[in-house]
């Protein structure tokens, strides 16, 4: 047995403290001697001392040694008299056969304290100062004893019994390092050894799924670790530990001889290992290696069944990979056993401690169930947590869960929540759409979390509104009278002033009231400090000491930004990504996520950073083509350790449709489309922006394969659901689509209004790029009634020309330009002839970046209208080049398939 699990929290009575307490006992006996028998000189009897020191602050371990190890160790440092030590150990304890025999004992201890009425005390007089560590470990012992039940001494006097018959022989002490070096003894996790047991497979995981960041680093935790807990003793982690989980470490001293150092981990320092797991997990996500920290978890649960964070953590290994039923059982056996109260980051008020946090398990439940698709469900959790925390008045957790909700309703697709929330909620009310109760509710969650100075949840709020307002009109709640609003139209000067106060949260999470230092965080940073070579002495010189607790000091209250916060900050600048992609700038867009993807990948989670990566990939697409597309790509898909569940694999996706469309691969073309409605969920209104993309693309495919009543019926209906959920902003491009469809089908009469509705939305929403594509779209329209609506078309290109050629792409670019050139060549009253240039400038912009984008079916009519130019202005030599384009674009497009297409195997 490698060593005890001790039990509940609290300092409770054990075997291993009665055989501290028998020493302690030997160290200050009730006589008169100045040197108590059996000790020789002070030096021995000193010697005790500081091995009893060590003992009492290794008192809070998770573990404690058995009798073996605790003799072992008596043996090293008892010296001559180790023999008789350990002998009075096993004797004294041996005679304590009843409760009787343990109250005797107690009250001979009481006799060792000095009293607070010695005021002179002879000089051979051996006494603790009651407030001394020894002394003060004697009074715990005391009292813990004292508060036992009847009950509980039988407990303990079994374990007591337990605790010798385990041990053996103490004259065969010298032989147990030699049975210990034994290679075919049981292990049985000997010591909790967890580094050599999984450390081996968690390395050859993260190989195998080619991390770059090496192994995380891993706390070996030692039950026989006693000592290192010694004033000023500094292990370096990078000896190496023994079979007894020793590090052999020689210190000298004037006063003390060398001794052995034990590396230990203690409870905070496990603690801070868990947490640091836990961000670990948040960040890296499903890429994060589980089967082999599931182990290490099992382990500790095995060794130290009262760390319950043991289970939030296999629940956040579970939810992260996706497995259901684990996550939810782990989830429930961590509030089943801790209530909610370990590892908490806010004070609970003191009226409902003895309650346990029902509203946090709560609040967790929801959350899970909306990791895993289940609106619905997860939104009825969420309100009993609002109930819950009305009932209880924790006003904290009530701003949090307000703050999911919001979430939940801004990111799923909920066409209707009356029944759902019910009139439990006295915040929203039912007879309200779906997006009022939401505009409503993050108001009021705004407002209270700033009420509570909750300075992170203001600043997810305000990131929160920022989302609502780049994507809702805020319309009034009373439409008619007088003063009534008649301007619909969102406000991006809202939208910058919230990610601009989001943001500034770098600068005030210092303020924050409920910031607390996780257990085991303090633990953790002074595990990462002992990497630094040091030459400490156990016992420093005065002259030292000073400088080296200016020092610790100075480094306890210099703090870094914390992670949450460095987390949000950086969402903001995604969110301006995001917005500057909606309103035009594309420039602007990829300023951020350049931004974000430089100075906050570190702090940010795998799914934020991919989409960063994304967003970047499909600017390069658009305004470079896919050759330097897919060169990104390619290190985007290195850099994650898993790309088939990160937001790479939808870009990849993209890109490929894309350009298989543009190439004429219309299976490919489908293939893709349907790789990319697999990754949607199947529940109703989850993930509903994949969905959306998914039927777009489908409808798109159809149209390129002049399926055009398909491909209206596939659009109508996305338009249908795109119009229940209240996605606005991706009904602007549904209508500008089957406008296209119109216009490619030849019935431009059909395709005006779609354009016309299509203008309404995006000059209601901002989408100045869009709404520049709406534009040319609808001058396309109006050149397919006929060259008198030519000078319409061209005045119509003009309009929308400064922010085509300022923030299009190289498709929309080369879209207006052909556009141009034909109005050029419909209109009567400009001569092409004479003025060829006109013409050929936009056709040869229009080719370079089909060129580049390898669009087949437009390149072929640029080159086809660049050779009639060229032959009405005479230019032979160059119209042959023009035609022989035209002509292999035309071959490739009716010829798509090839032997061996790389584009194939990047599926």
């Amino acid at each position: 047995m490698a060593g005890i699990v001790k039990p509940q929290s609290g300092f409770v009575i054990t075997p291993h403290k009665v055989s501290i307490c028998i020493l302690l006992q030997v160290y200050a006996p009730s006589g008169q001697l100045s040197v108590p028998f059996p000790f020789a000189s002070i030096s021995q009897h000193n010697r005790l001392g500081l091995f009893l020191i060590a003992l009492t602050k290794s008192c809070d371990d998770i573990l404690e040694p058995t009798l073996d190890e605790f003799l072992k160790l008596l043996k090293e440092f008892g010296g001559l008299l180790d023999n008789w030590l350990s002998d009075h150990v096993t004797t004294r304890l041996s005679s304590l056969s009843s409760p009787d025999d343990l109250f005797t004992f107690f009250s001979e201890l009481r006799g060792i304290l000095a009293g607070p009425e010695t005021s002179i005390i002879d000089d051979d007089q051996i006494n603790l100062d009651p407030n001394s560590n020894l002394g003060m470990y004697l009074r715990r012992c005391l009292l813990a004893f004292n508060i036992l039940s009847f009950e509980g001494m039988c407990h303990l006097m079994t374990n007591i019994k337990t605790y010798c018959k385990e041990a053996s022989s103490p004259y065969e002490m010298s032989h147990l390092d030699d049975a210990s070096n034994d290679p075919e003894a049981p292990l049985e996790y000997e010591n909790m050894d967890l580094e050599n047991i999984v450390l081996q497979n968690f390395t050859q995981e993260l190989e195998s799924r080619k991390r770059s960041a090496g192994r995380v680093p891993f706390h070996n935790h030692s039950s026989k670790a006693l000592f290192s807990l010694v004033e000023d003793i500094t292990v370096s982690p990078g000896q190496k530990v023994k079979h007894n989980h020793r590090s052999q470490t020689q210190t000298h001293s004037p006063s003390v001889e060398s001794s052995d150092v034990v590396l230990q981990r203690t409870n905070w320092q496990i603690q801070g290992y868990l947490s640091e797991q836990a961000d670990m997990i948040e960040k890296l996500g499903s890429s994060f290696p589980m089967s082999a920290f599931e182990s290490v978890l099992k382990v500790l649960q095995k060794v130290a069944p009262e760390l319950h964070r043991v289970h939030f953590l296999r629940y956040l290994n579970s939810l992260y990979h996706d497995d259901y039923p684990a996550a939810l059982e782990n989830l429930h056996r961590y509030f089943d056993y801790s209530a909610g109260m370990e590892g908490s980051d806010f004070v609970p008020p003191l009226s409902f401690v003895n309650n346990g946090r029902y509203e946090i398990a709560l609040l967790s439940l929801g959350m899970a169930h909306f990791h895993f698709g289940h609106p619905e469900v997860a939104l009825k959790v969420l309100t009993e947590a609002v109930r819950v925390c009305q009932m209880h008045s924790d006003d904290t957790c009530l701003a949090y869960t307000l703050t999911a909700i919001c979430n939940l309703l801004s990111e799923v697709g909920i066409s209707n929540i009356t029944g759902i929330m019910g009139a439990s909620d006295s915040h929203v009310s039912t007879s309200l759409s779906v997006q009022q109760q939401l505009f409503v509710l993050l108001r009021r969650s705004l407002k209270r979390a700033d009420s509570l100075k909750l300075k992170r949840l203001v600043a997810s709020n305000q990131l929160a509104m920022a989302k609502f307002d780049l994507k809702h009109v805020q319309r009034p709640l009373l439409s008619f009278g007088p003063k009534a609003s008649v301007q619909l139209r969102t406000c991006p000067a809202n939208v910058c002033k919230n990610l601009r106060l989001s943001s500034q949260l770098i600068h005030q999470f210092d303020n924050e009231s409920s910031i607390v230092t996780v257990d085991g965080a303090l633990s953790t940073s002074w595990l990462k400090n002992q990497e630094k070579p040091t030459t400490t002495l156990v016992f420093p010189q005065e002259s030292g000491s000073e400088r080296n607790c200016d020092t610790f000091y100075s480094w306890l209250q210099s703090s870094s930004v914390p992670g949450s916060v460095l987390q949000l900050v950086g969402s903001s600048y995604l969110v301006r990504a995001t917005s500057w992609e909606l309103f035009g700038s594309a420039f602007l867009a990829r300023s951020n996520a350049l931004l974000f993807a430089t100075c906050f990948a570190d702090s940010s989670s795998s799914a934020d950073l991919a989409l960063a990566y994304g967003k970047l990939i499909q600017h390069v697409a658009v305004y470079k083509g896919y050759q330097e597309a897919f060169v990104a790509l390619r290190i985007a898909e290195a850099k994650f350790l898993s790309v088939s569940k990160s937001g790479i694999l939808t870009v990849k996706l993209q890109l490929l449709h894309e350009r298989a469309l543009h190439r004429g691969h219309l299976k490919l073309a489908q293939q893709t489309c349907d790789e990319l409605g697999v990754l949607a969920s199947s529940v109703a209104g989850v993930d509903i922006e994949l969905k959306t993309e998914a039927s777009l693309r489908r409808a798109r495919t159809l149209l390129a394969a002049n399926q055009f009543s398909q491909a209206a019926s596939v659009a109508h209906s996305l338009f249908c659901k795109c119009y229940k959920f209240n996605m606005h902003v991706e009904n602007a491009t549904v209508l500008l689509f089957l406008a296209e469809i119109h216009k490619r089908s030849g019935n431009g009469v059909l395709g005006i209004p779609y354009a016309l509705a299509s203008l309404s939305f995006c000059e209601s929403f901002n989408l100045d790029l869009l709404r520049a594509a709406a534009t040319l779209t609808l001058a396309e329209l109006w050149l397919l009634l006929g060259p008198r609506h030519a000078k319409r078309a061209l005045n119509l290109i003009h309009s929308a020309f400064p922010i085509i050629l300022g923030q299009g792409g190289l498709e929309l670019q080369s879209r207006a330009h052909i556009a141009e050139a034909k109005c050029y060549l419909s209109d009567s009253s400009i001569s092409v002839s004479e003025d060829p240039d006109i013409v050929l400038d936009s056709l040869r912009q229009a080719c370079e970046g089909l060129e580049a984008l390898e669009y087949h079916e437009m390149a072929a009519e640029a080159y086809y209208l660049m050779a009639i130019v060229l032959d009405k202005s005479g230019q032979m030599e160059q119209r042959e080049k023009a035609a022989a384009c035209f002509k292999q674009h035309i071959t490739a497009l009716k010829n798509p398939i090839k032997p061996k297409d790389p584009l194939v195997n990047l599926l």
